[in-house]
């Protein structure tokens, strides 16, 4: 009685009548795939393959978060000092506006006048 046998199914080269060669298949002879792996990736290294994927995307998304996240701090420092600039402006501008003679400048037109002479005290006798 005779055995059942696989038959190896042998490459043929790419010929003009033949079958084209894909990029697929290129890389699979460049890389020599079935030399390393033999003839197909053994299903226990799918878990802990998909695994380690997902363990790299959480950190390359962890890594892009924390760098949007440092640019979005850079600017608001950037906004927070100018907004600090413009409020000493407006602060000195406003010492200067109140003082005295600032405001006895403002109100000559008005035609109201700076008292030169100090204020007299009034006393009540009972």
């Amino acid at each position: 009685m005779s055995q059942n046998t696989f038959k190896k199914k042998i490459k043929q080269a790419a010929s003009p009548g033949g079958k084209k060669k894909t990029l697929f298949t290129l890389i699979e002879e460049k890389l020599n795939v079935t030399g390393i792996l033999g003839d197909g990736i053994p299903v226990r290294f799918g878990p802990p393959f998909f695994f380690a994927a997902f363990l790299a995307m959480i950190y390359i998304w962890s890594n892009h978060r924390a760098d949007n996240l440092i640019r979005k701090i850079e600017k608001m420092q950037q906004e927070v000092e100018d907004l600090r600039a413009d409020v000493t402006t407006l602060e000195a501008e406003y010492m200067l506006s109140s003082k005295q003679s600032e405001v006895a400048k403002k109100i000559q037109p008005l035609g109201i006048y700076e008292i030169d002479e100090p204020p007299v005290k009034i006393k009540y006798k009972k």
